[in-house]
């Protein structure tokens, strides 16, 4: 074999393992750290509730600050000290145990598309399972409490770049603006830039203690159907 055909197939393979790795995703960690050795990591979230999804233009709920938004709506059923969210695009060939899996996704989960997240953690003013209608939603008063860009604990996108999301947010009890409490809440995504969001996705939302009955659906029917 020629030289220059084994440097070719050693740059493949070096090419296909940093792929591979790009796009390996690590145990979702709070906000609590542990040093374990020589080393100091974020202890894995107790409670990890994981939602598979498909974005694709003209399926917006929303156009605010100039941009498309989408929303997946999540219920948490009691108070909770710390929220963590993190979206990934593409899923690709992953596989997320116990995961939420839209019909959008199952329809598309062969897509290669991929968009460059932006994500938002939003409470609402419904406190109560009774409260949620459609209308109800419409009108409610949604409160942004953290959002996030790029994230240097994510896998990056098979293009090289760092573009997917993570935020954690402490709840402030003194704070009821702040605090979080039971209720409903959503996550809003679009892309940092504007244009056109497209492409599979995978959403999380982790909490340090278990909270039994959390919820999670792209739209208020499905959200009630799991209530």
């Amino acid at each position: 074999m020629k030289t220059k055909n084994v440097i070719a197939i050693a740059l493949l393979i070096i090419g296909s393992i940093a792929t591979v790795n790009a796009q390996k995703l690590s145990k979702f960690g709070g906000l609590t750290e542990k040093k374990i050795g020589p080393k100091t990591i974020k202890v894995p979230y107790t409670d990890l509730v994981s939602y598979l999804g498909y974005a694709a233009p003209g399926n917006e709920d929303e156009t605010r600050e100039g941009k498309k938004f989408y929303y997946i709506y999540v219920w948490i059923p009691a108070v909770a000290p710390e929220l963590g969210v993190r979206m990934m695009s593409p899923v690709g060939k992953k596989k997320i145990k116990n995961a939420i899996e839209s019909k959008a996704y199952a329809d598309n989960a062969s897509s290669s598309e991929y968009f460059d997240t932006y994500i938002t953690l939003e409470r609402s003013d419904i406190f109560s399972k009774d409260k949620i209608s459609e209308a109800a939603v419409k009108n409610a008063k949604w409160t942004v409490l953290e959002r996030n860009d790029d994230s240097s604990e994510m896998p990056k996108q098979p293009s090289g770049s760092g573009y997917n999301s993570l935020l954690r947010y402490k709840s402030e009890a003194s704070n009821p603006q702040k605090a979080l409490t039971a209720g409903l809440y959503r996550i809003g995504f679009t892309t940092y830039k504007r244009g056109e969001v497209k492409g599979t996705f995978l959403a999380q939302v982790g909490a340090p203690i278990k909270l039994p009955g959390v919820v999670m659906a792209k739209t208020i029917e499905d959200l009630k159907k799991g209530l």
